[in-house]
């Protein structure tokens, strides 16, 4: 490296942004993941000893450590560390990052390990390619993901690789990345004076929902667009913590965990007959951008599927409220889709509408069954085959009910719907407990 190029690379770190230049270097300043990269843990064992012979996916949130655990895997290791995007490699470049590690070995005897960014971006053939290498340890993997890598990633490969789960800094954590930002006159703001006040501190660890960089880049902001006071000072109060980072970054993304275990926690909410609960994740999927027609979806079916015949009123609620969003959109339509999760939530409980899909099972296994003769339409074969005679009109009977055979003779005396004991059921329960009990009286004068 001449001079020329020494000089350039230190002005790129200088102006990095605050994220950058803080990123830890060593375990001793990694913030975090106690229960993977604490003292004695497994993958901080591996790291210190240089004895990271398998390959290892790091899954978790952004801002929580990932590439920055790779980076010092990369100045720990004495094995050749390569990194590549799998925004943008292709199988082409996965194919020649293999035939250098395969020389780099045959020569030096030297290990690769290659750390490959947003994995879960590579498609099948891309992760297909690498797979055999992983294999034969031509290459030891580190793979950095958002998504879940039992979903995202090929069986293969996870199989292949030891997953560690990152999760989300602690408010606690987050303070001593911003504190330590705060003092290091090397990479943060150590040299200059900056007056933090304690609630703007809470205030930028508290919005920024577990993510480091998020928290950094806040206060860089706060930092950089204050001017400084007549003693030199810039003094960032609340007032500027709150402008630099307004809005809180929640753990959501619409394709993938966060997407489906908050639509899981509404929905057994509603189940659970928790109004408090059922809004505050349903305020939480309208806030991180959940498309609101989805969750009125959900509503729909959870008003048959849950609610049922309890309270009839819960399907039109929900059709309504959906028909709502329709006509008036967001955000006046989180009126209309708080008032059915709170209907939803508090109505009476009734999954008996789930005896349909009892019924279905005996379809598929009983095949093709003929309907009686009493049942079959009239209007075309009535005269010469006699389909419809027989069929008793239940209206013109007391009560317009009458006992006749309406299942196909291989079912008969099958049971499907069992009505619950709560709300409108109530009232059914009575009516077909009246029905049964009279045909099980006509059998019995029979």
């Amino acid at each position: 490296m001449d001079l020329f190029e020494h000089s350039r690379r230190e002005q790129i770190e200088r102006e990095a942004p605050l994220a950058a230049r803080m990123r830890p270097r060593t375990l001793n300043e990694f913030a975090g993941q106690e229960h993977i990269a604490g003292e004695g843990r497994l993958l901080r064992r591996a790291i210190e000893t240089d004895r990271l012979f398998s390959s290892i996916i790091l899954w978790g949130p952004p801002g929580t450590g990932k590439t920055t655990l790779a980076m010092i895997i990369a100045h720990r290791t004495k094995s050749h560390f390569d990194t590549i995007s799998a925004v943008m490699a292709g199988v082409k470049d996965i194919r020649q990052l293999v035939k250098a590690a395969k020389d780099r070995r045959g020569m030096y005897g030297q290990r690769t390990i290659v750390l490959v960014d947003e994995i879960h971006r590579f498609n099948k053939a891309q992760q297909d390619a690498l797979l055999p290498h992983v294999e034969d340890g031509t290459i030891i993997l580190i793979g950095a993901t958002t998504e879940n890598p039992y979903f995202e990633v090929i069986g293969p490969l996870v199989s292949r690789s030891r997953v560690f789960q990152l999760k989300p800094l602690s408010e606690d954590e987050l303070r001593g990345v911003l504190k330590r930002a705060l003092t290091d006159e090397e990479r943060g703001y150590g040299k200059r004076k900056v007056r933090l006040d304690e609630q703007a501190l809470a205030h930028l660890v508290r919005i920024a929902g577990g993510d480091a960089r998020t928290a950094l880049n806040a206060l860089e902001l706060a930092v950089e667009s204050t001017p400084p006071d007549g003693q030199g000072f810039v003094h960032v109060d609340l007032k500027v913590a709150e402008d630099s980072i307004q809005r809180r970054a929640l753990l959501y993304d619409k394709d993938g965990d966060a997407h489906y275990d908050t639509i899981s926690a509404f929905i057994k909410s509603l189940r659970g007959s928790d109004p408090d609960a059922a809004l505050y994740w349903l305020a939480k999927m309208i806030y991180a951008g959940e498309d609101p027609r989805f969750i009125v979806r959900r509503m729909i079916i959870f008003a048959s599927e849950d609610v049922g015949l309890a309270d009839p009123q819960a399907l039109t609620v929900a059709t309504s409220a959906a028909q709502a969003l329709e006509w008036v959109g967001l955000p006046e339509a989180q009126y209309n889709l708080a008032e059915a999760a709170i209907y939803l939530a508090t109505a009476p409980k009734s999954n008996s509408a789930g005896a349909y899909f009892k019924a279905l099972a005996d379809v598929e296994k009983e095949g093709k069954v003929e309907v009686p003769d009493h049942l079959k339409d009239a209007t075309r074969d009535g005269q010469a085959l006699g389909h419809g005679q027989g069929y008793k009109y239940p209206h013109n009977y007391p009560g317009h009910h009458v006992r006749q055979q309406y299942l196909p003779n291989e079912m008969q005396g099958r049971r499907y719907y069992k009505p619950g004991e709560l709300g409108y059921e109530r009232e059914i329960a009575k009516r077909l407990k009246r029905f049964r009990q009279q045909a099980a009286s006509d059998e019995n004068e029979g």
